[in-house]
């Protein structure tokens, strides 16, 4: 069969692709920029990737009409956009009006477990294009999730670093709020179960472990299971701001992230009854197993996707191939140089940078740039990287965005998604037997300027040490 996969880049898409591959379906794959699109090469005969933004119309002209059934896994959600809900409405009906004039039988949409009449702005966003899915030609089926755990999404990252860096938590009052978290493996076999199944045509169902818990169930739980001692104390006076604000200042999310999901964690999202999993004879893990799997990916550095590699967790708001030209006019660049020793062992360490194994030199140096990018609304370093020793085009690496990556070429291009008076790369290319290194700053206006001369003093001896460690 033919499926179109839209949210190919994201999360849970990246996750599905293999799975659908592996039934044997050929996909097309609906990405927005082609530069930040990995294509394993086992899997490559079996895609086509075309460049589709669901909200322009024309861009949709590239969407095949013989296709079979169709996957709707586009969310907005901690989107830089305050009207996200709009643009996820006019996106949906973009879908819509295209598919009708497909061949499509089916489309499969992941939304947000909805029971409750006061919603928060994220799930009324879910219910609304819900509804408008639902108005198409073709058979609708809707999966509706609560917390979804799995090595990489947020929720998890956002619970162990809760976990892992605070011993006594005072938090407020909605870590009372019930859920039913679900485990990444059941979602995606209810998504491919779901399939052109007609048992499951034009309805929808809640989806769930077989736990309800409340959040701070969940994070005692995880201390469990890592065998630490915590202590959480609510309190009834933490605003909805002052916990967005708690939850980007201990975690890596976003601002934008924490302020949606503190809003959304005020409202119970439970199952309403769990008919789906005798429909497709599917038995949900429990949430301690869940944890299991995802700390023993973690561990293993075997992490298929992350929600930091999803643009919406840094600054980015056109595609990477806009910036993948690093520019010379008007710019201050620090360009350096070494003659290599051994070239595998340089691509290896240029190609582990960053995250838990550092930037070779004055560590400390970088770790107080991301805590100062933080103070000012940025994305810090916490994000780290999804994998210790691969990266490819449109992952996030700390506080930067990789542009580009070439193993065989020996050249890597990252961008600065940290707060700047300007814009900032930095890149490493091997030609021949020597490693060049520049750091390129476009600066905006005498600010722009100031912040360059500010920070030069302390070029010399980071990027001098760092070159220094990738060759030897």
């Amino acid at each position: 069969m033919k499926i179109l996969l839209t949210g190919a880049t994201g999360y849970i898409g990246k996750r599905l692709l293999p799975i659908l591959v592996n039934q044997g379906h050929d996909l097309i794959c609906c990405v927005r920029d082609k530069n930040r699109f990995y294509i394993p090469l086992e899997y490559a005969d079996s895609i086509t990737v075309i460049e589709v933004d669901f909200l322009k119309k024309e861009t949709l002209d590239t969407i095949p009409s013989n296709i079979d059934a169709a996957y709707y896994l586009i969310h907005s959600m901690a989107g830089s956009a305050s009207n996200y809900d709009e643009l996820e409405k006019t996106s949906a009906e973009n879908f819509v009006s295209k598919i009708n004039t497909t061949q499509a039988q089916q489309v499969i949409y992941l939304s947000g477990i909805i029971n409750d009449d006061s919603l928060s702005k994220h799930l009324s966003s879910r219910k609304k294009v819900e509804e408008v899915l639902s108005t198409g030609s073709y058979a609708m089926t809707t999966l509706r999730a609560g917390i979804i755990v799995g090595s990489g999404s947020a929720s998890f990252e956002i619970i162990r670093d809760l976990v892992n860096k605070l011993p006594v938590m005072i938090t407020p009052k909605w870590l009372n709020t019930r859920c039913q978290p679900i485990a990444i493996n059941d979602v995606l076999e209810f998504l491919s179960k779901s399939l052109l199944n007609s048992k499951v045509y034009n309805q929808s169902f809640d989806i769930g472990g077989p736990n309800i818990l409340t959040y701070k169930e969940m994070l005692l739980a995880f201390a469990k299971a890592k065998n630490l001692k915590r202590w959480i104390f609510t309190v009834p006076v933490m605003t909805p701001k002052l916990s967005s604000y708690w939850l980007y200042f201990v975690t890596s999310t976003s601002y934008k992230l924490a302020a949606a999901l503190v809003s959304s964690m005020k409202v119970e999202v439970v199952c309403r009854d769990t008919k789906i999993n005798q429909i497709l004879n599917v038995t949900p893990m429990t949430y301690d197993m869940a944890l299991s799997r995802a700390l023993l990916k973690v561990q293993e550095n075997n992490v298929l996707s992350s929600w930091k590699d999803s643009l919406v967790s840094g600054r980015f708001k056109t595609n990477i191939s806009t910036y993948l030209k690093v520019p010379k006019k008007d710019c201050f660049i620090d360009r350096r140089k070494k003659e290599i020793i051994d070239r595998d062992f340089t691509i290896t360490q240029i190609w582990s940078i960053g995250g838990e194994t550092g930037w070779y030199y004055g560590d400390w140096l970088w770790d107080l740039r991301g805590f100062i990018d933080k103070l000012y609304g940025g994305v810090g370093s916490r994000r780290g990287r999804t994998n210790k020793h691969t990266i490819h085009a449109g992952d996030a690496l700390d506080f930067w965005r990789v542009l580009y990556a070439n193993k065989e070429e020996g050249k890597l291009i990252l961008f600065a998604e940290m707060k700047l008076p300007g814009e900032a790369w930095l890149e490493f290319k091997i030609i021949g037997n020597t490693l060049y290194q520049s750091a390129t700053f476009k600066p905006r206006g005498i600010w722009g300027k100031v912040y360059w001369y500010a920070v030069l003093p302390f070029h010399g001896f980071i990027f001098e040490g760092m070159l220094s460690k990738l060759i030897k």
